[in-house]
């Protein structure tokens, strides 16, 4: 999968779609997910052109890993969520259904998530 610069994540970034900023730093923008799937639910996406992890991992700047890590433990700690806990969620392909081709991770808390995955 190749990135794609209008997918709605790049232009959020961008300023062209509003979003309601939970988080933001030079590495990393946080936003609530429009479905969100349990009362907690926050996408964190990376500032650069990322499809997935392994090509955030190793295209991105060792700076960009690092604050991007950062900002995702910045978010967890600001929905009050370490406590009970959480799952971090990271689509890739279409096996994965990632439906926007722009790296991702979904932080998911505030309830019994149940089991990892459904048999």
């Amino acid at each position: 999968m190749n990135y794609d610069p209008s997918n709605i994540f790049a232009k959020i970034l961008r300023g062209e779609i509003p979003c309601k900023k939970l988080y933001e730093d030079e590495y990393a923008l946080a936003f609530p997910d429009i479905n969100p799937q349990a009362p907690t639910h926050i996408l964190v996406i990376p500032k650069g052109p990322y499809v997935s992890y392994d090509d955030f991992i190793g295209s991105a700047a060792d700076d960009e890993i690092i604050g991007f890590h950062r900002a995702l433990a910045k978010v967890i700690n600001q929905a009050n969520i370490a406590a009970t806990g959480y799952r971090l969620i990271a689509n890739a392909g279409v096996d994965a259904h990632q439906e926007v081709p722009h790296y991702h991770v979904h932080v998911i808390g505030g309830r019994d998530l149940g089991a990892m995955l459904g048999k």
